[in-house]
């Protein structure tokens, strides 16, 4: 029987200094590893050699966060669309370097005149992904789409969303299930069985179904045993990434547990 495989993500240290995040990868009990590349913790080519030498000091593999703080790849705003995605496809470089199994990022988001130019968003945000997806196999990197969650103004939430962007793209896109955020919008399962086929990473941490939380894994609402159940049914033998900010070691275990 296939069983996911559970790791970490260091969102939790995001506030801390990249050096001291660097000093936890050393007790962290886990040897799958997603860093933030975003923040505190932005990476440059130094940064990357510290991250490889822990890699190689602690038996690490690392899956890498694109940043997403003040990023849009829909902007209406050529030069700002144009950071977005130079910032963007050098965190890919830095993913490549660090041979990371993966590179995560968020779709783009609405703006104050998008009801200007109706669609213009959705049109654009497909533009990016094309052009991200073109780079990803330059730099010979996989990358994954990321669900995002209400209130939020992203342009992709809903499995209607995804639905419609993998009919108009034909695009061979992988795509990271948020369990938090697709239990804001009340569509954990729906995701999961509709996108069983091209879901490779989920991100796991609790809310109470309005905010993203990022809380310990029991400490909202989401049923985990519903989710366990519906994981082993359509056999998936991925990773799940604690993305908690809270009870990270005990989240560790009950989803060790939960996944066994």
């Amino acid at each position: 029987m296939p069983k996911p495989k559970i790791g970490l993500s260091m969102l939790y240290t995001l506030g801390e200094p990249f050096n001291k995040m660097t000093q936890r990868l050393a007790t962290v009990k886990t040897p799958r590893i997603e860093i933030v590349d975003d923040g505190l913790h932005a990476l440059n080519n130094k940064r990357v050699q510290t991250l490889n030498e822990a890699a190689k000091s602690y038996g690490l593999t690392y899956t890498l966060h694109a940043p997403f703080a003040d990023i849009n790849i829909a902007s209406p705003s050529k030069p700002l669309l144009h950071a977005s995605l130079k910032r963007l496809k050098q965190s890919m470089a830095y993913a490549n370097a660090l041979n990371a199994k993966l590179w995560v990022f968020h779709p783009g988001i609405q703006t104050g005149i998008s009801m200007f130019y109706p669609g213009n968003d959705w049109k654009q945000n497909k533009e990016s992904i094309c052009s991200l997806h073109k780079t990803a196999e330059e730099y010979g990197v996989k990358i994954a789409l990321e669900n995002v969650p209400e209130p939020y103004p992203f342009t992709m939430k809903s499995v209607e969303h995804f639905a419609r962007f993998y009919k108009e793209t034909n695009l061979d896109m992988a795509l990271v299930l948020d369990v938090g955020h697709a239990n804001i919008n009340k569509q954990i399962e729906l995701f999961l069985t509709t996108f069983k086929g091209k879901i490779v990473h989920i991100h796991a941490s609790d809310n109470m179904g309005e905010l993203d939380q990022h809380l310990g894994i029991g400490y909202g609402k989401i049923n985990w045993q519903h989710l366990a159940q519906t994981l082993k049914e359509i056999a998936y033998d991925k990773t799940v990434i604690v993305e908690s900010v809270e009870h990270v070691e005990e989240s560790l275990q009950k989803l060790t547990q939960l996944l066994a």
